[in-house]
């Protein structure tokens, strides 16, 4: 009898307000290109043969969502978030292990990267076989990076060759995430991201270089930007 081969599930926190926007609604439901930033965000996953289905966190009064033909998609399973990022994470990691995936793979990615490009979901699955803490796209810094004192003025100067940006998704086994995040919280460890869980337990995730374009939506200037990058996808 023949071992069945782990599958890999795409995980999308959406419960997040977006204050920094200042727009009416979540920034994840504002259009770009008459498609809401999470329909770019979650599309490239559910056109990819390697994802084998999308979790989405919500918020508990999401009243959008309903609405989107996406909602629809027979790959797309709903989950109800939590108050941070984190807790959304774990819950759809809950929700994945319901459905047997413990011992499946999992892409965390942001709802409001609607950038992202077949190419880095390919590295990231590539890099998972070769790395059993799992694997983020990241970016190189190119800029000269201070690191600030409490009077806002500059303390020092790092060394901006090990400074990489993180980016989404980030790519973990699905019951080494959840255990990171259970504890990361109980501890009351600040969990910035998913990678940030698994390191706090010792592990050594890689590091997977992504692309600039690959942006995350928060001030407003960035939607013209995600337009223009779109827009060449």
């Amino acid at each position: 009898m023949t071992e069945s081969k782990p599958k890999i599930w795409a995980l999308i926190p959406a419960a997040g307000i977006g204050s920094r926007m200042k727009a009416e609604l979540p920034k994840q439901y504002l259009e770009i290109d008459d498609k809401t930033i999470l329909e770019h965000s979650l599309s490239k996953f559910l056109e990819h043969p390697s994802i084998d289905k999308v979790v989405v966190a919500l918020h508990p009064n999401d009243n959008h969502w309903a609405k989107l033909k996406i909602a629809k998609h027979p790959k797309v399973i709903t989950v109800e978030g939590g108050e941070t990022r984190a807790e959304s994470v774990l819950n759809g990691l809950q929700a994945i292990k319901q459905q047997k995936g413990g011992d499946d793979w999992v892409m965390v990615h942001d709802a409001a990267r609607p950038c992202l490009d077949t190419a880095s979901i390919d590295a990231l699955i590539q890099a998972g076989k070769d790395s059993k803490h799992g694997a983020i796209l990241a970016i190189p810094s190119v800029d000269t990076v201070k690191l600030a004192n409490a009077n806002q003025t500059i303390d020092k100067t790092l060394n901006r060759e090990q400074i990489w940006l993180a980016q989404t998704p980030q790519y973990f086994p699905v019951e080494a995430l959840a255990t990171a995040i259970d504890i990361g919280l109980e501890k009351g460890l600040p969990i910035t991201d998913e990678a940030s869980a698994i390191e706090a337990q010792g592990q050594h995730p890689a590091l997977v270089i992504g692309t600039r374009k690959n942006i995350k939506v928060t001030e407003p200037e960035d939607m013209m930007l995600a337009s223009v990058w779109l827009a060449g996808n």
